[in-house]
Order: C-alpha cells, then sequence, then structure tokens
C-alpha cells in the first residue's frame, strides 16, 4: 500500500497522519490489494481553478478525486491498483466543519473517505447510487472512531 500525502496549503496540516491512517483503514476494509494513490491539501484558489478547468464548474469544491482506473487510456501493467489522486480543500473543509456544527478532523476524514470511494469508483449522480455510497462512507467513518462530534 502506497499512499503519498502532500500538503499545498499555506499552512500546516496536524491531521495529514490521521488522513492516511483512516485512507489505509478504507482500503483494507474494501479488500483493495497493492493501492497507490496520493492525497493533496490545497487552497480554494486551487481547487476553484481545478474544479473550473476539468470539471466546468467555476466554484470552489471541497474534494476532487482523479480517479485513473476510469481513464482507459492509462496502461498499468503492474500488480499495483493505481487509483490515483484525491484534491481537499482546507479552505472548504473549514467552511463546512463550522457549518455542520463538527470538528475540522471529522470534516476533513470525511472528504478523504469520500475521495477514496470516488476512487473506487462510486458516485451520487442518483439516490441509489448516494445511499450506497454515503452509507459506506458513514460505516468506515464510524469503525475508524471518527463521528459527528460537535465543535
Amino acid at each position: 500500500m502506497e499512499i503519498e500525502v502532500f500538503n499545498q496549503y499555506k499552512e500546516e496540516n496536524k491531521y495529514q497522519d490521521l488522513i492516511k491512517q483512516i485512507v489505509e483503514f478504507v482500503l483494507k476494509k474494501e479488500k483493495v490489494d497493492n493501492p497507490i494513490l496520493n492525497i493533496i491539501f490545497v487552497d480554494n484558489q486551487t481547487i476553484h481553478k481545478m474544479n473550473r478547468e476539468y470539471r466546468n464548474m467555476d466554484r470552489e469544491t471541497d474534494v476532487i478525486s482523479f480517479a485513473l482506473e476510469d481513464d482507459k487510456s492509462v496502461c498499468n501493467a503492474s500488480n499495483y491498483r493505481i487509483l490515483g489522486d484525491i484534491y481537499i480543500s482546507i479552505d472548504q473543509a473549514k467552511k463546512q466543519a463550522k457549518a455542520y456544527h463538527h470538528s475540522l478532523k471529522r470534516e476533513l476524514s470525511f472528504l478523504a473517505v469520500h475521495g477514496v470511494y470516488h476512487l473506487l469508483g462510486y458516485d451520487h449522480r442518483n439516490p441509489e447510487e448516494e445511499k450506497i455510497m454515503f452509507k459506506k462512507q458513514e460505516e468506515a467513518l464510524n469503525a475508524f472512531g471518527i463521528t459527528k462530534e460537535e465543535i
């Protein structure tokens, strides 16, 4: 299992190790063999630019996943599952943690788990898909001990 975490945010991120641990936990829970992925923490300006460029949405977002297994032009001749990259906006996570009345730790954990499930092929484009994906997310977070904490 190769998970790299990069902090491109302007401040230190004290939750980087925790986020890596929860991502490892989810991948083991889902029985993903030999995964490789990156988690990159950025600011709103960076994720806004990415959202506009890659998703044609001219606004900030909280998390963007680039699932390499969805790209049929990517050839992987190794024994590893090269899953892709997860970009998480720290600025957006801070806003959402406040709005949802829980900690930044919980919000970053949720966004990382959400991103992992996107890399694994889950989506929430319709109510049925959303129900499945969100149930898996909550089960993983709860099993890891990340609950909806109050501020």
